[in-house]
């Protein structure tokens, strides 16, 4: 019995001589000497791979379109880090601390937030949300040379911290902030892209399925060109399980059409204008949108997206301007536009599109501060 009880006490120093080689410490003692309950509760950690994390996203802007975007990405697993950065000290621990007192109910991510940039290092996409506010009745465009001003701050911080990143612009005026983004990056333009129509197009699917009594995913239409007033709907290629609604009604589109169908158009484009009157501002869709762009990407899934990307060389379009079409965005961003058949009266409002937003952009200052 004495001889069992001295092997085990034997035993048992033989352990912590083991533990203080391997710490240097007492395993009840932390790096600074004091007592702890880690190391009775689990085994010494292994040392973290310094590797880029190939889901770590970052949102700049915790406004409520930021936190929109953030609240989409967590709830729909899309990210195993999340990293939140705002000039608002205050308002950004407070998101970040509401959020992580939330991770019992999550699975398995890591929310962070500074006003130091260094904290984005390593993202696999940063997601720009910050900017100025839209007020109502004002045009996206009115934005344009403030929200510029205010990227020339952030786009490099993000580029330096990660160099090998997507970014994808959500702040509007966002096909001429896409733009601005490129430009202030030196990435190449695959890997710069803005959230686009593809709100607009949800939108638009949104009203048809209303229309027609169907789920809006049911419904296939698109909105390419300018996410704003001079939007193009494609009423050519609209359709319910692939038979052509202008088959069905070939005024489909047309102010002559008794079915009035051109008014969805209208309710797409004032849609944003409506809910900013209504509640100050839009968050919730664009988050949820947002939130399945990522998706694509993080985990490669090569879906279509109507996107702003560079359409230059597109549809006869010549100049260096953003524009959404229909993409296919993975782990490098866009990797292909998809070429529709747009007839010759949408194929004309692209280009006048694309026109409007060139025209804005020669008066842009993009020096860098």
């Amino acid at each position: 019995m004495i001889f069992t009880v001295t092997f085990l006490i034997w035993i048992v120093e033989r352990f912590l001589a083991s533990l203080r080689q391997t710490t240097g410490k007492s395993p009840k003692e932390d790096i600074k000497g004091k007592p702890t309950t880690v190391f009775p509760l689990m085994n010494p950690e292994t040392q973290e791979a310094k590797n880029p994390c190939d889901m770590k996203v970052t949102v700049v802007g915790v406004g409520q379109v930021g936190m929109a975007c953030a609240f989409s990405l967590i709830t729909q697993s899309v990210c195993s880090e999340l990293a939140l950065v705002d000039v608002i000290k205050d308002k950004l621990e407070g998101e970040v601390l509401d959020l992580q007192h939330g991770l019992a109910f999550l699975k398995g991510v890591k929310i962070s937030g500074s006003t130091d940039y260094s904290v984005t290092a390593g993202s696999k996409l940063c997601i720009i949300t910050a900017g100025a506010r839209q007020k109502e009745g004002e045009s996206r465009l009115n934005l344009v040379q403030r929200n510029a001003d205010i990227f020339k701050c952030i786009v490099p911080q993000l580029v330096k911290y990660s160099p090998g990143t997507c970014i994808l612009v959500v702040s509007n005026p966002v096909d001429i902030l896409t733009y601005v983004t490129w430009k202030l990056s030196g990435l190449p333009s695959n890997r710069v892209f803005g959230s686009g129509t593809n709100l607009d197009t949800g939108r638009l699917r949104f009203l048809l399925g209303e229309k027609l009594n169907i789920y809006p995913t049911s419904c296939h239409g698109w909105i390419i060109g300018e996410h704003g007033d001079s939007s193009v709907p494609v009423w050519s290629s609209a359709n319910v399980a692939g038979v052509p609604l202008l088959s069905l009604n070939p005024l489909l589109g047309k102010e002559e059409d008794d079915d009035h169908w051109y008014q969805v158009h209208r309710q797409v484009v004032n849609s944003a204008y409506d809910v900013i009157r209504l509640k100050g501002y839009t968050s919730w869709a664009i988050g949820l949108s947002v939130g399945t762009l990522a998706s694509s990407i993080i985990r490669n899934q090569r879906s279509v997206f109507a996107i702003s990307t560079l359409v230059q060389n597109y549809h006869g379009i010549e100049n260096e301007v953003f524009l959404s079409l229909p993409c296919i965005l993975g782990k490098d961003g866009v990797s292909q536009v998809i070429r529709q058949n747009l007839n010759n009266h949408e194929l004309h409002q692209l280009q006048q599109s694309a026109q409007t937003l060139w025209d804005v952009q020669q008066g842009l200052n993009l020096e860098k501060k």
